[in-house]
C-alpha cells in the first residue's frame, strides 16, 4: 500500500508540474519563440537559401588572346552550359583580375594568343584557368565547364582527324573505355541535401536549450523555487521535477521533429529516404537527450541571455564536429571526443543515413546506443544539478 501511495504522489507531482511549465511555456513569449516560431520559421529559410542545390550561371571572364573561330566556339559553349555565364571579355588578364576583385565574377578563362595556331598544326595547346577558391561552389562550377568543354572539344578534333565512316566508329575511337557516373544518395549531387538534414537535427537541438534555458532563468531571475523546494522534501521531488519539465517539452517537440525530419523535406524536394520505424526509433533517444541536457545546461546558467549567447557560440563548430560537412575520420581526436558530449552529434550521423541512406536501425546502431547512453547519463545530470539548485534555495531560505 505504501508503495502505490508513494508512486502515486510521484505521478501527482509529475503531472502538476507538466502543467505549471506547460503554463509557463505560454506564457513566456521568449520561450515561444525558441520553442515554435524558430523551428517552424528557421528551416524554411534555410531550405529556401540552398533550395537551388547547385550554383548556376557563375560569372566568368574570357581573356581571348586570339580572337580565332576556336576560341569562340570554346566560348561560345562555356556560355550554354548551365553552370556557367560569360561576364565580360578582358584585354587583360589584370583587367580581369580586377573584375574578380571586385566580385563581378569568380572566375578567368585565358585562351593563349597561339591557341588555333598550335591545334591546326596537331600541336597541343590549354586553357588557363583562374579561379577564386573563397567560394568552392563556385569554384567547382568554373573549373568543371573548362574540363567538359575541352573535352567536347577535343573529342571533335579527333573525330574530323580520324576520318571514319560512321558515327558508332566515331565513338568507339573516342571513348573506348566507357564508364557511367551515379550519383548514391544525392542523385542531384545538390548543396541543400547534402547539408540540410544535419541543419534540422540541430535546429531541435539548439531551440530546446535556448527555450529550456530561457525558461530556467526567468525562474531563477524571479526566485521562482518554493514549489520546487516543497516538493524536495520528499524522495522522488528530483526526478519528478525533471519528468515533469521533460513532459512538457517532449510533448512539443514531437510535434516539431515530425515536422522538421518529414515535412520539410518533401517540400523542397530534398533526398528523403527514411524507414519509419527506424527514423521513430532513433528519435525517441535523441529528443530525451537533448532535452536533459537541456535541463542539465539551464541550471548552470543564471540569467536569460547568457543561454542565448552560449548556443549561438557553440552552434557552427557543433555542425562541423558532427562530420556532416567534414570527413569524421579527419576530425582531431580531441574534437572527436569532445563531440561525444552532444546529443547532436549521434543524432545528425544517425539521421543523415537514415534519412538520405534509407538505412535501418541496425545500421546505426553505434549512434543509436550512445543516445540512450547520453539520454540516461544527462538524466542522472539533471536530477543532481536541480538537487543542487533546490538545498542552495533552502539554505538561503533558511
Amino acid at each position: 500500500m505504501r508503495l502505490f501511495n508513494y508512486i502515486g504522489r510521484g505521478i501527482s507531482d509529475i503531472c502538476r508540474i507538466w502543467a505549471e511549465e506547460m503554463k509557463n511555456v505560454v506564457r513566456d513569449e521568449g520561450v515561444l519563440i525558441f520553442f515554435v516560431l524558430v523551428p517552424l520559421a528557421y528551416p524554411l529559410l534555410y531550405s529556401w537559401i540552398y533550395n537551388n542545390e547547385m550554383a548556376r550561371e557563375v560569372p566568368v571572364v574570357v581573356v581571348d588572346q586570339s580572337n580565332s573561330a576556336e576560341t569562340r566556339q570554346f566560348i561560345r559553349l562555356a556560355d550554354a552550359s548551365p553552370n556557367v555565364s560569360v561576364y565580360a571579355h578582358a584585354n587583360s588578364i589584370d583587367e580581369a583580375q580586377r573584375m574578380i576583385a571586385r566580385g563581378d565574377a569568380y572566375g578567368i578563362y585565358v585562351l593563349p594568343s597561339d591557341f588555333s595556331q598550335r591545334l591546326n598544326r596537331n600541336e597541343q595547346t590549354a586553357v588557363v584557368v583562374y579561379c577564386d577558391m573563397s567560394l568552392m561552389l563556385a569554384y567547382k562550377a568554373v573549373y568543371q565547364t573548362a574540363v567538359d568543354v575541352s573535352g567536347e572539344m577535343n573529342k571533335e578534333i579527333q573525330i574530323s582527324m580520324l576520318g571514319n565512316s560512321t558515327t558508332r566508329q566515331d565513338e568507339i575511337a573516342t571513348k573506348p573505355l566507357d564508364f557511367e557516373e551515379v550519383a548514391m544518395f544525392n542523385p542531384t549531387t545538390g548543396y541543400g541535401s547534402f547539408i540540410i538534414p544535419g541543419v534540422l537535427m540541430l535546429i531541435i537541438q539548439q531551440t530546446l536549450v535556448l527555450g529550456i534555458g530561457l525558461s530556467a532563468g526567468t525562474a531563477r531571475e524571479k526566485n521562482q523555487f518554493n514549489e520546487l523546494v516543497s516538493m524536495s522534501q520528499r524522495n522522488q521531488g528530483y526526478c519528478s521535477i525533471v519528468l515533469g519539465k521533460s513532459m512538457c517539452y517532449f510533448m512539443i517537440y514531437v510535434v516539431l521533429a515530425a515536422y522538421l525530419t518529414l515535412i520539410v523535406p518533401k517540400i523542397f524536394s530534398f533526398t528523403s529516404l527514411p524507414n519509419p520505424s527506424a527514423l521513430l526509433g532513433m528519435m525517441l533517444p535523441y529528443l530525451l537527450a537533448c532535452i536533459f541536457f537541456g535541463i542539465t545546461v539551464s541550471c548552470m546558467v543564471r540569467y536569460r541571455e547568457n543561454v542565448i549567447l552560449l548556443v549561438v557560440f557553440m552552434s557552427v563548430p557543433l555542425l562541423f564536429v558532427s562530420g556532416v560537412s567534414w570527413p569524421q575520420s579527419n576530425i582531431p581526436k580531441v574534437w572527436e571526443c569532445l563531440s561525444w558530449l552532444f546529443p547532436s552529434t549521434f543524432g545528425i550521423r544517425a539521421f543523415v543515413r537514415i534519412n538520405t541512406m534509407g538505412a535501418e536501425l541496425n545500421d546505426v546502431i553505434n549512434e543509436y546506443r550512445a543516445l540512450w547512453i547520453q539520454a540516461m547519463f544527462y538524466f542522472f545530470t539533471a536530477c543532481g544539478v536541480y538537487r543542487h539548485r533546490i538545498m542552495s534555495a533552502r539554505s538561503h531560505d533558511a
